[in-house]
Order: structure tokens, then sequence, then C-alpha cells
């Protein structure tokens, strides 16, 4: 059984740093976050939070801070779990009541687009949804997840009141359709992005099996990946198309807006 609850202490903040360490390995002087600024975070009385298994190690973090609008919004800065699955759930699910809590109705965060767990976990899992596309959005990350990649990222919207977000946060994950006549605008062959048409009211877009491996095994294909989904997943998004749900694991479902080519 997992536990979740907020950190205050200095003891406490310095451990979920050392775990920060753990899972991101970045290189020195390229933390996310400090434990001067978690102290100064959870004293301001912003979301700082850890995940306890039950022998007591810290197996999950996470740290948010409120955001525009006042009164309405926070936004989730970084979230991490190591070890048995269902940790990353529960530290969500108390996020979500922590800020329900104090009135607010929406949490953000940013993710990487071409990592499938994480879209899966978002879309799916949480309810969540794309509301913009942000190229190159924190620069160059040398850790052992990010790679020296170019960090694009979703900004992920979760409107909490929203009966999609009360069911998924209940276990009811209600398959979004996909419609015969939707077209694949990126697709994936041998390992590599293959772009498609647009001419649909419904789009898939692909993503990479594993773009962590590739970034270690094959750079260039990573790259192609990165540039690719920037122009089709971020170029539709621009034009004010919509996600509407994460299909097998593999592919955005993008409806495009009216009018649209």
């Amino acid at each position: 059984m997992t536990e979740v609850r907020e950190l205050r202490e200095l003891d406490e903040l310095e451990a979920l740093h050392r775990l920060i360490g753990d899972i991101w390995r970045p290189e020195p002087g390229a933390e996310p976050i400090q434990v001067e600024m978690l102290r100064a975070l959870a004293h301001a009385g912003n979301y700082v939070a850890g995940a306890f298994s039950g022998d007591g190690r810290m197996v999950g973090l996470s740290v948010a801070f409120l955001a525009d609008p006042p009164g309405v919004a926070l936004h989730s800065h970084i979230t991490g779990a190591v070890g048995g699955r269902g940790v990353g759930l529960a530290l969500k699910l108390h996020q979500r009541e922590w800020a329900l809590a104090r009135g607010l109705s929406r949490i953000t965060w940013t993710y990487d687009p071409l990592v499938r767990r994480n879209a899966y976990f978002n879309l799916v899992k949480l309810g969540a949804r794309p509301g913009e596309y942000l190229p190159s959005f924190y620069g160059t990350i040398e850790d052992s997840i990010n790679a020296g990649d170019e960090t694009d990222r979703v900004l992920a919207v979760w409107p909490l009141p929203d009966p999609r977000v009360v069911a998924a946060t209940r276990g009811e994950h209600v398959p979004v359709p996909v419609p015969d006549d939707a077209v694949t605008a990126l697709g994936e062959k041998d390992g590599w992005p293959v772009r498609g048409g647009t001419d649909a009211s419904t789009l898939l877009v692909a993503v990479p099996e594993d773009i962590e491996g590739l970034r270690r095994s094959a750079p260039e294909a990573a790259r192609a990946w990165r540039t690719a989904v920037r122009d089709v997943l971020g170029g539709l998004l621009d034009d004010g198309a919509r996600v509407t749900g994460f299909h097998r694991r593999t592919s955005y479902v993008v409806e495009r807006a009216e009018g649209t080519t």
C-alpha cells in the first residue's frame, strides 16, 4: 500500500532531492530543483509530496506550485517514481485531492510527447488532454532520461471536475472511437517515422515504442522522431486541432479543426 503525504521538514526534503537524483541522474548543476527551493515552496504553501512504500521507503515524489489564474490552477513541475506500479497514479490522485480541497479546478504539467507510457498515463489513465505544444521548452538537459535531446513538451491540462477526469480517476477508462476513415498523419516503419496525409477529420500521430532506448542506440532515428512529431503533432495543435485520446498505446488521436487542411 502506497502512502502519499506532504513534506515540510528539511530532512524529508533532502530525501526527496536524493530520490530526484536516483531517478533522473542529472549532471552536476543540472538538477531540476534544489533543496532550498523545495523548502521555500513547501513553506509558502505549495505542493511538495512524497510517496512511501509499506516499509517506509520514499518511492515517489511530486512538486507543484500555484499558477495563473490565481485560485484556479496548480502547475505540477516534477513527478517521479521508482519501484512498484501504481505509485505515479497514487501521487496524481493525492495531488488532485489536495488541489480540490483548496478550491482549485485545474492542474497542468509538461511531458515529453515521444514517451508512449507517459502519453498513455496522462491521456487515458488520468483523462488529461494536451493543450499546447512547446518546442525545446527547457533547452538541452543532460541527464539519463533526456540524454541531450531537445526538450519538446506537451502541456497537459487536467480539468479536475470534468466527468471524463472523474471517471478516469475511478478506473473507468472509456476508449476513444477511431472512425474507419481516420488517416495516419505520422506512422512508423523499421523504427523510423513515416509521414502521411492530413486530409481527414480524424488523424493518428504515432510515437516510437522506446524513444529513450533510441536516443542511446540510434540517435539519428531519435532526432528524426523529434522533428516529425514537432512538425505533425505540433503543427496540428498550432492550427487548432485537439487531441482526444491515445489509441492502442501507440498513437495520438487528433480531431482536426473544421476548415483546416
